[in-house]
């Protein structure tokens, strides 16, 4: 069986000597040893200056929104997973769908600004599988219009534009760890932040609001991670370098040898260093979709119709009517992409998906 992603598990012998320095600590959470060595690792191996790693991806957008939202419209992308909308709900603020490019599957920047108004206070994109969004003119939008902008990197580990780590732009930046993630502590994620100010508050707004164990900064949730995460993370951070080459090596197989004459892929934003995280193929119809997805099922392969549907169209928001986004979602497919794929196995996909479009 091919799944549309597999978790790379590091040598178990080296996770161990990662939960043996527990087991000798006696300290399982509330920021310990190794969650604090996984930060110093991260920040020096995507070149950033903070970071404030989590339980999972969903709460550094919730903590960014509940700070930067102020109850207040959100305008965001309809292309993205649930937690991108579900967050922007929960906590009480108006999500304001844009459509999005055609090409680099983010949210149109030439859109936005007709949908700002009175009630909106920030803007929440998504970086779709690991592309960036046209951060420039963004940003060039939120200082008109005195916003804040938030980014859902969910993907978007180790990716760079115009030399910058992805996630040293916006007020706040996040990321997922989650197992299926190319980088991941089983279950977690990270918030950025490079100003120092905002960073405090998102910082103890992790940690129930504490200042030491007996005072509060102020209002907070938790939002930690343990130290079995942290040691997973610990572990996986040494393969990076593997882990890319072996997705690299699948996404160019999948370009090398798919018939793209009612196909096509992302278009990766120009100045960027992409980080192989989702490999979409998108199909002139619903109908096209559906039957090349039939036939990898039968072979026991299972793709992920991702993102699906548009967000727009979920039933506790009924959004304005995206064209784009709506399209875009139902004849998008991603293939399986993880490390350690076979060339015999990418032929075995791509000759099914060749073969189903004739």
């Amino acid at each position: 069986m091919i799944n549309v992603t597999k978790t790379f598990f590091p040598p178990i012998e080296e996770y161990q000597q990662q939960l043996a320095r527990i087991w000798k600590n006696q300290w399982l959470t509330n920021r310990g040893e190794l969650l604090i060595e996984l930060e110093e690792q991260v920040k020096k191996y995507l070149s950033v200056s903070n970071v404030i790693i989590m339980t999972n991806g969903t709460i550094p957008i919730q903590i960014a929104l509940k700070i930067l939202g102020k109850e207040g419209e959100i305008i965001t992308t309809p292309f993205s997973y649930v937690a991108t909308t579900s967050s922007i709900i929960w906590e009480n603020c108006q999500p304001v769908f844009v459509d999005i490019h055609p090409e680099y599957l983010t949210i149109d920047e030439t859109k936005i600004e007709a949908a700002i108004t009175s009630k909106t206070t920030a803007i929440l994109a998504t970086h779709v599988f690991g592309n960036p969004c046209h951060v420039e003119a963004i940003e060039a939008i939120a200082q008109k219009h005195h916003l804040k902008v938030i980014y859902d990197a969910a993907h978007c580990f180790g990716v760079t534009y115009k030399g910058q780590s992805i996630f040293d732009f916006g007020d706040v930046s996040t990321c997922s760890f989650h197992a299926t993630k190319l980088f991941h502590t089983g279950e977690g994620g990270a918030l950025f932040c490079k100003d120092a100010d905002l960073f405090h508050q998102m910082y103890y707004s992790h940690n129930f609001g504490h200042n030491g164990p007996l005072d509060f900064h102020g209002m907070g949730i938790n939002g930690k991670i343990s130290e079995l995460q942290a040691a997973m993370g610990l572990a996986v951070l040494p393969y990076m370098g593997d882990i890319l080459k072996s997705r690299k090596s699948v996404v160019d197989f999948y370009s090398e040898n798919l018939e793209f004459e009612t196909l096509t892929t992302i278009k990766i934003r120009e100045n960027t260093v992409w980080n192989y995280s989702y490999y979409p193929i998108v199909f002139a119809s619903e109908t096209a979709l559906l039957k090349v997805q039939n036939a990898l099922n039968q072979a026991k392969i299972f793709p992920r119709r991702y993102f699906y549907p548009s967000l727009n169209t979920i039933d506790f928001v009924k959004g304005a009517s995206m064209p784009v986004s709506e399209s875009i979602a139902s004849r998008v497919l991603c293939l399986p992409l993880y490390a350690g794929l076979t060339e015999e196995e990418l032929l075995q996909i791509t000759t099914i998906i060749n073969q189903s479009l004739c």
